[in-house]
């Protein structure tokens, strides 16, 4: 099976990529390998792929608003499946540059869309976002709430994401799956991420800055629950009728069910690294929400899967990784 996997050097992507390599996929990864954090990270994940898995892998450096390389990637290339998890990430940082969002998350998408389209690609897997929810009061928060008012640009990206593929898959029968992520974590993380800048900030004896006063729970999902959803849902693109339009359009949440408070997961970091944090407490940054809860009945339902690590396994691999990966530099 030939699948395409769009930021292939990101976080999710990298797991992804080496779970399908080992499963016996053949995996083309592009990536556009931007600045937004440590370039050095990025092509350390391409070369574990590369040394892990010496046959079945290719790299493309391409950036997905490329439209005319976008054009010739689906011209030469077959793929089975593609699944696109490139995207300009960052809630904050939307803030600050709206265009590279833009750019990326909907120039970029819909050029990938057009190459699907053309060359009858069985099935697209996208990430999408928790963000999405915005501010919604219910909880926990279910693919069928109203998600018209998101509180950041990258959300409202990611929401357009959504509204595309759905035109995708009702023009052109096009089988598109949304993926709605909860708070990733795990080794080979992002360095933007909380949870990795706490970890830094604790090791090298600095005050670690938590917003709403520690008073936010998050649904935080270990990477290889996200990469074992994905897997699972690769075989099962939507069928016409999978929607309420009857399009062959589906969306899932992959959250694991179980928020946590903030406070309490620094307590957790705490215990994995043996040393206290000095903490900053400050109030909600514009574009936070205080809580994010996923429900995932949809995703037991339809491949009889629910992600399951506990927040203590995961944070402890994710403190072994790093103090193995930045003593060797």
């Amino acid at each position: 099976m030939q699948v395409l996997v769009t930021g292939v050097a990101g976080f999710i992507g990298f797991h992804l990529a080496d779970r399908l390599l080992q499963l016996g996929f053949t995996v083309h990864g592009i990536d556009n390998l931007n600045g937004y954090y440590d370039v050095n990270l990025k092509k350390d994940r391409l070369a574990q792929l590369s040394n892990r898995n010496r046959t079945g892998f290719t790299f493309q450096l391409l950036d997905l608003s490329n439209r005319a390389g976008m054009l010739e990637l689906f011209e030469t290339r077959h793929f089975d499946c593609v699944i696109n998890l490139a995207a300009q990430a960052g809630v904050r940082y939307s803030i600050e540059n709206p265009h590279a969002y833009v750019d990326s998350n909907l120039v970029g998408f819909v050029n990938l869309l057009e190459g699907c389209r053309h060359s009858a690609v069985p099935h697209i897997i996208y990430a999408s976002s928790s963000s999405v929810y915005g501010i919604n009061p219910k909880i926990p928060f279910s693919t069928s709430d109203n998600v018209d008012y998101p509180i950041s640009l990258y959300a409202a990206t990611k929401k357009a994401n959504e509204l595309i593929a759905h035109t995708y898959s009702h023009l052109f029968k096009l089988p598109t799956t949304g993926l709605r992520f909860f708070t990733v974590y795990g080794p080979w993380g992002r360095p933007d991420m909380a949870y990795f800048k706490f970890v830094r900030a604790i090791d090298s004896g600095k005050p670690i800055d938590v917003y709403n006063f520690g008073d936010m729970q998050r649904d935080f999902t270990y990477v290889d629950d996200v990469v074992e959803g994905i897997v699972r849902l690769l075989d099962h693109p939507p069928c016409t009728g999978a929607s309420p339009s009857k399009a062959p359009y589906k969306v899932y949440n992959i959250g694991n069910n179980t928020p946590v408070l903030l406070s309490r997961f620094i307590k957790v970091i705490e215990a994995a690294m043996g040393k206290k944090a000095q903490l900053n407490l400050l109030p909600m940054q514009p574009g936070d929400v205080p809580m994010t809860f996923a429900d995932v009945d949809d995703l037991i339902q339809d491949i009889g899967f629910q992600p399951k690590t506990t927040i203590e396994e995961g944070i402890e691999r994710f403190v072994q990784w790093y103090r193995l990966y930045y003593r060797s530099y």
